[in-house]
């Protein structure tokens, strides 16, 4: 008898706009020498406790999630991941400013400046 396992397609932790995919592209092709990739991580900074922080790599921490996108791999901070999941990330441009923005489900609050959120 033979037996046959379903291996399940996990969803990507973070959801990644067309936008923030390009950006990730532009990172990466002017990136550092040694970068392997593109970080997202949420150190404990801000008025609400929690903050989004986009950083270079060098290596891969096995720990971390990884997003293989077209223009390189981007990481999700493996002790981050609970606080992330289900978010969707976006990089917007306007005349004024630019920044990736994030849509979080598990944020109950955030400062008003948006630079930090708690969970």
């Amino acid at each position: 008898m033979t037996t046959t396992t379903k291996t399940r397609v996990r969803p990507a932790a973070l959801i990644l706009t067309p936008s923030a995919e390009a950006r990730i592209a532009r990172l990466m092709a002017d990136a550092p020498e040694g970068a392997a990739g593109v970080k997202l991580s949420t150190p404990r900074r801000g008025c609400s406790g929690l903050a989004y922080s986009v950083d270079y790599v060098t290596e891969a921490d096995p720990m971390d999630e990884k997003i293989v996108t077209p223009g390189g791999d981007f990481y999700v901070d493996g002790g981050s991941l609970l606080y992330l999941i289900g978010s969707t990330m976006d990089w917007v441009e306007d005349d004024f400013t630019a920044g990736f923005t994030f849509q979080n489900p598990n944020a109950k609050g955030s400062c008003g400046c948006g630079e930090s959120f708690t969970v």
